[in-house]
Order: structure tokens, then sequence, then C-alpha cells
């Protein structure tokens, strides 16, 4: 007898080496949680688009860089808006899910972000600093990222490239949401250890920031992760919008943080199973 529960395809990349991180231990842990309520299929993502028919959401999680797979990814993401698929995250985000060109964006909106730009004419919009960080648009992981004196800056290949400060910050801080409900806060007290992360209680300016980047970004459900920097005048900075698949870090909760994070994900799948199927119009 066919089972009434809901179906998930978990895409994970278990055996990507992560710095600093293992996401097969996070996957195994959130898919053993999810189990408890769905019926649960997990797959490498150059397998989901071949495998996503006949389930009731795609859950993409530890996927890895898409650089990695670029065109496999995006041939995912167009047979899955044209067949009307739910993914969690919504393939509907303006942050790292559509590349990073959006820091350019928010830079120009005024949003307390890095300064960036990505042409050689707007170099003098950035502020004097001893290096710039050179990263791609399309960029994952620090895959090709590099710092240069500003000299070399009149020599870059622009066109795919963004050019920011490099900030001497005190600590980075990542801030945790399903949907647009704050879960946690981490951070890493020392600059040259990015993942040896510590929970962080956030201020309610700290939480107002945060909050102002997952309501600018269009995903209704999903999990988002909001990468900041503190500054040395004190101000919270955006360094990375995370919303295609964050790395979650919940092995430095406590058993109670993880559980009310699993209840908040869950009750957020359940809300996007529940919507109606959009499927979209093939054009004449």
């Amino acid at each position: 007898m066919p089972s009434a529960r809901p179906r998930i395809l978990y895409v994970s990349d278990l055996a990507y080496p992560a710095k600093g991180r293992r996401y097969c231990d996070e996957d195994i842990f959130l898919t053993s949680r999810l189990r408890e309520e769905f019926d649960v299929a997990v797959c490498h993502p150059l397998d989901a688009a071949a495998l996503m028919d006949g389930f009731d959401v795609v859950v993409v999680r530890n996927s890895g860089p898409v650089l990695n797979y670029q065109a496999e990814y995006d041939a995912f993401r167009e047979r899955a808006v044209a067949a009307g698929v739910r993914v969690y995250n919504q393939l509907s985000g303006k942050g790292d899910m559509a590349g990073k060109h959006y820091l350019l964006e928010l830079t120009a909106a005024g949003y307390p972000v890095i300064p960036t730009v990505d042409r050689a004419e707007d170099l003098g919009l950035l502020p004097e600093a001893d290096q710039y960080v050179v990263k791609p648009k399309l960029g994952a992981d620090s895959i090709g990222l590099e710092f240069v004196p500003r000299a070399r800056l009149t020599e870059l290949a622009y066109g795919d490239v963004l050019v920011q400060p490099r900030i001497d910050f005190r600590y980075e801080v990542s801030f945790y949401f399903v949907d647009h409900t704050f879960q946690y806060a981490l951070y890493a007290p020392r600059p040259d250890e990015r993942w040896a992360l510590e929970p962080y209680d956030p201020t309610d300016e700290d939480l107002e920031f945060a909050r102002r980047f997952v309501d600018w970004n269009d995903i209704a459900y999903g999990i988002q992760r909001v990468d900041a920097c503190r500054a040395p005048g004190g101000e919270l900075l955006l360094v990375e919008l995370e919303d295609l698949n964050p790395y979650l870090s919940l092995d430095v909760l406590s058993p109670g943080a993880r559980d009310a994070f699993v209840a908040s994900v869950k009750t957020s799948l359940r809300g996007l199973i529940g919507q109606e199927t959009v499927r979209a119009v093939p054009t004449v």
C-alpha cells in the first residue's frame, strides 16, 4: 500500500571535501529527523533532474558549489520551473542562488554591505585599502578568490569579477533563518578560523540588520544564512546572502536549538508542499 506521507528528494553531495565542514554528517542528521514525518530519498545533485518526478518537494541542501556543474544545475532549474516542481529553497532567490551580482545592487541601493564594483571606471567608488578582494560573480567556497593591491586593479579582466576592499574585520557572524523567521546565530571569534564557530547572542540591532536582507530576498519557503563581518568601526556589513545551499553548522548548536530548527524546517516544508503547483506557461 503506497505511503500517504509526503515524499522528499533530498539533494546533497555527501563526498564534497569542504574546508572545515563535513557535509555528510549534517545531511545524515537532518535526513534522519525529516524521516520522522516524510519519506526521504537522498541523491547527488547531478541526479536530481532525472529523479525529481514523483516527489512532493526537492530539498537542495549541501550540494557543493554550483560552479562545478553549472550546465547541469541550469538544466535542473529550467526543468523544475517548467514542470512546476516545488524546490526548497524556492528558486526565486536573489542572493547567491543567482550569482553575486546582488552585491552590486545592494551597494547601489545603500544597504550595509561591503562596497562592491565590477567596472574599472567605478574603482573610485571604493574606499582606500591596502588590499582588495577580487572574486568571480559565480564563485563559491572561495573558488577563484584573490587579494590584490590597488595598483593591480586596472589590470583585471572585468566582466565576470567583483572587486571589494579587504576589510580588517573583528569577526564574522552568521544569522540563520527559516522562511523569514530567525533561528540562531553563530560567529567566528578568530578571523583566521572561519569555521571555528561558537553560539552568538544577537542584539536587536543585529537582527534588524540581518532581517533587512531576508526581507529584500524573494524566498517565502527556505533556509537562508546572512553572513556579515563586524567592521573596525563596530558596524555590521554584509559579506554574502546564502540562499541556495547554506551550510548550517548544526553540530555547534545545543540539542534544544537543533530540535527547534528541525521543527521549523518541517513546518516550512509542510507549508511549501501545501502550495498549489504552478507550471510555467509554454512560449509559442
